[in-house]
């Protein structure tokens, strides 16, 4: 399936020109993503009925994306993801002290993620994606090691995948997904209740009042936390009201595993998630309410580890090391339930 490609201006940020790269299938979907906080901002793509319309939130100007960027919207979160207790963990003996963006704990990287820091953009040589890299100097928000990242998005078949690369010239954590908020719905009015939900696993990451997990693992089954087969978000929150959990993803192998179904019925949309990692991670967007977005407005499913790792031994490794590289990739795949 053919690929088509536009560039045009977006914005200013820290005096540099932002581009919004546009990748146009025919008869397929449309992915739009700017170089700052690489982020994506548009996913176009047809309901039961060929209307192509965008399912994810987005924004049309830099100033948007600067009023709402406590929500990460669409963009890299690093150079962790998720929450590290305290702000503080131990590589070989050593203790860093990061920064504390949220009372208690360092969330998605501190007060300047890799969402909201200018990307280098190169075009694949393909024409059907682009590679944004960024250097994390040794030090920034307090994490150690100058760390080259390298983020590439590519679109075809239908498809948006995503490959991430890292290296380091000294240890240190490292956890990166995208946020992006879906609604299948492409209605903004809508929220995510009525969609159905289905999640590649059968325990959670125990987590305390804060979120910050405790080390145990949790079985979900005929809890509100049981997505094993798809169920009605709003059915489930009922009870709940929130979801912000980390499921540990059942695998056959290392490679790309089925993370994440959603559908939405009225429209016909379906949305399947493939990861490498080892966890899935999904909020139901309860805070957006605090952005005039709406409670609810969309979903994230989170493809990354878990959180806190760096001082859990227990869970899978996130420490990158001098001459190792850090790599991961993700597949969203669009389709129309028959």
């Amino acid at each position: 399936m053919a690929v088509k490609i536009t560039i045009e201006p977006f914005g200013v940020f820290e005096g540099k020109q932002v581009q919004k790269f546009s990748f146009v299938e025919d008869n397929g979907i449309s992915v739009s993503i700017i170089n700052y906080g690489a982020k994506i901002i548009s996913i176009t793509t047809p309901d039961k009925n060929g209307n192509k319309e965008n399912i994810v939130i987005g924004f049309g100007t830099m100033e948007e994306y600067i009023e709402h960027d406590i929500f990460y919207i669409g963009g890299v979160c690093g150079r962790y993801a998720g929450r590290i207790n305290k702000g503080n963990f131990l590589i070989d003996g050593k203790e860093y002290f990061v920064s504390t963006n949220v009372e208690g704990f360092c969330l998605h990287g501190g007060f300047k993620g890799f969402d909201r820091v200018y990307w280098d953009a190169t075009v694949l040589p393909e024409g059907d994606g682009v590679a944004f890299s960024y250097l994390s100097k040794d030090g920034e928000e307090g994490f150690p090691g100058n760390l080259k990242i390298t983020v590439t998005y590519r679109v075809f078949n239908n498809e948006l995948q995503i490959r991430y690369h890292a290296a380091t010239d000294k240890a240190t954590p490292i956890n990166l997904t995208n946020h992006s908020y879906f609604n299948l719905s492409a209605k903004r009015e809508k929220n995510i209740l009525n969609h159905h939900l289905q999640l590649n696993g059968t325990v959670i990451a125990e987590v305390n009042e804060n979120l910050i997990p405790t080390g145990r693992f949790i079985p979900v089954a005929n809890t509100e936390l049981d997505f094993s087969a798809l169920r009605r978000i709003g059915e489930a929150s009922a009870k709940l009201g929130e979801f912000d959990h980390s499921w540990l993803i059942l695998r056959e192998n290392a490679g790309l595993e089925e993370a994440a179904t959603i559908v939405d019925i009225e429209s016909g949309r379906k949305l399947t998630v493939y990861t490498t990692t080892p966890a899935v991670h999904f909020y139901s967007g309860y805070y957006l309410e605090h952005g005039k977005l709406g409670k609810y407005a969309g979903l994230c499913i989170e493809t990354q580890h878990f959180g806190d790792s760096p001082n859990r031994p227990e869970f899978p490794n996130t420490i990158l090391y001098p001459g190792k590289e850090y790599r991961q990739e993700t597949m969203f795949q669009f389709s129309v339930m028959q």
